[in-house]
Order: C-alpha cells, then sequence, then structure tokens
C-alpha cells in the first residue's frame, strides 16, 4: 500500500523522513545533542525579526537539532504533497528533481511556522550563572588584608541569586579599604575589579 514511498519519485522526501525520525530518537533519549544551538562556541547571533535567521525559523536559543527534525518533517510533507496532487492532477508524479525543488520553499515558509510554535513551547534552558561583567554593580566586602592601590586584596561578592564570589579587588580611589567594609564593585580591568567604599558619594545609590 506504501510501496510509492520506495520509489525515485518519492525517494527524497523518504530519506528526509528517515533522517526526521533518527534525529528525533536522539532528541528522544536525551543524549544531549539538542544542546547545540545559536550559542554554540559562545558568539552570540541577534536574530531579529528581519534577520534571514528569523525567516528561517530560527528563534532565539532555539536548538539547531530541533530547527534541522522541524525543516525535515515540513520538507517530507510539502513532498509528498506534491506529488499526490501531481498524480491527482496529470495522473503521475514529477520526476524527484523537480519534486525536491519544489519542495524546498515550501518547506522553508512551512517551517517558520512549525519552527516559532515549537520555540514556544520547549523547554528553556535557565541558569543561575553571571558572567564576569555582571558582577559590576555588585556589593559586598573586603576580606584577608587591606586593599590599596597598590596591593590587591579579595572580596566576599554575594550575586543576585544568593551564590557567593571572591573576587581580586582594588580601590577606584586613591584609598585604602580595610577588611570587612562593604564595597561596591563599579569597574573590571581585565580579572582586577576596582571599588568604592559606601561613604563614597557619587557612587551612594539614591534611596
Amino acid at each position: 500500500m506504501l510501496d510509492f514511498v520506495l520509489t525515485d519519485a518519492y525517494a527524497p522526501f523518504t530519506i528526509s523522513f528517515l533522517l526526521m525520525c533518527g534525529i528525533g530518537m536522539i532528541e528522544a533519549i536525551g543524549l544531549g545533542l539538542g544542546s547545540l544551538d545559536l550559542h554554540a562556541g559562545g558568539h552570540d547571533l541577534e536574530i531579529g525579526d528581519h534577520s534571514p535567521l528569523h525567516w528561517l525559523g530560527f528563534g532565539e536559543d532555539m536548538p539547531i537539532l530541533i530547527w534541522l527534525t522541524s525543516l525535515l518533517a515540513c520538507y517530507s510533507i510539502s513532498g509528498f504533497g506534491i506529488q499526490q496532487v501531481a498524480e491527482g492532477i496529470a495522473g503521475g508524479a514529477l520526476s524527484w528533481p523537480v519534486a525536491a525543488g519544489a519542495s524546498a520553499p515550501a518547506a522553508l515558509f512551512l517551517n517558520f511556522f512549525a519552527a516559532n510554535g515549537l520555540h514556544k513551547v520547549i523547554p528553556k534552558t535557565e541558569t543561575t550563572a553571571i558572567g564576569v561583567d555582571d558582577m559590576v554593580g555588585l556589593r559586598g566586602y573586603v576580606v584577608d588584608a587591606p586593599a590599596s592601590p597598590g596591593l590587591a586584596s579579595r572580596a566576599r561578592i554575594v550575586d543576585g541569586h544568593g551564590q557567593m564570589h571572591f573576587v581580586p579587588v582594588k580601590p577606584h580611589e586613591d584609598q585604602t579599604i580595610q577588611p570587612g567594609e562593604t564595597v561596591l564593585l563599579v569597574r573590571r580591568d581585565g580579572a582586577m575589579f576596582y571599588a568604592v567604599t559606601d561613604d563614597v558619594p557619587q557612587f551612594r545609590p539614591i534611596a
């Protein structure tokens, strides 16, 4: 009954369907390959409403394998649909190169809606980790030894998630900060943070 899917005319779409099933099985058994998203390698991609990636169905933090599974599904559906319509109208399926080419734009169009719909329902990865630059503006206190312009000390910082960090710190101004004094990290230069005490008026928060 389904012997037609093994014919040359349907070969690209049968292969696409099998690839989709294979990737879907990888995702289902949780091998972790779905974490290969657009941010892999540490390079963030800005995806605006007019970006080509947006029109391809990519969303922020969209895992590549989920997007690819969606695209393969749309390609298979488009191809089978086009061939079935051709057989109904012309009495025979299109040659596979013609059908494969005609199905590509249709698949991209369908995948825009499918991938964006999936992006809304797939679980998002949440983390309590913060970047080094995000520590600027946090408060803590100096530990170990006094911090002076010529001698760094350590500051104990607690972020918004309640996690503790110890960072090297020097005074932002020409002063000495004693152990136990509360400090505000105001800038970073490489691995070194610069801080002021709460008695520096220009850095005191407005109540």
